[in-house]
């Protein structure tokens, strides 16, 4: 929902996945996402673009599926290797 001319909102497409809450199983990739093209639309290019590769590489380097408890990672695994692929 970019609004160029005012406010804008950025969130995962699926929505909040409230019956996972805790459970440290949900591909968190959707919503990290939303937060890249936020940066990005608040002109933090450099910010945006290294979120998006460090994305790229987890998807292409780790994860089995994109499925809630079939990726092969907990949600705070999948968070630590975006942030390893970041500081790369």
């Amino acid at each position: 929902n970019i609004n160029p001319e005012g406010t804008s909102m950025f969130e995962p497409i699926g929505g909040s996945a409230p019956k996972y809450t805790g459970k440290n199983m949900v591909n968190p990739l959707a919503a990290i996402s939303a937060c890249q093209m936020m940066l990005e639309h608040l002109g933090e290019i450099e910010a945006s673009q290294h979120v998006e590769k460090a994305i790229m590489k987890v998807l292409r380097n780790n994860l089995k599926s994109l499925s809630a408890g079939k990726m092969g990672y907990t949600t705070s695994e999948v968070g630590d290797l975006l942030i390893k692929y970041i500081e790369l």
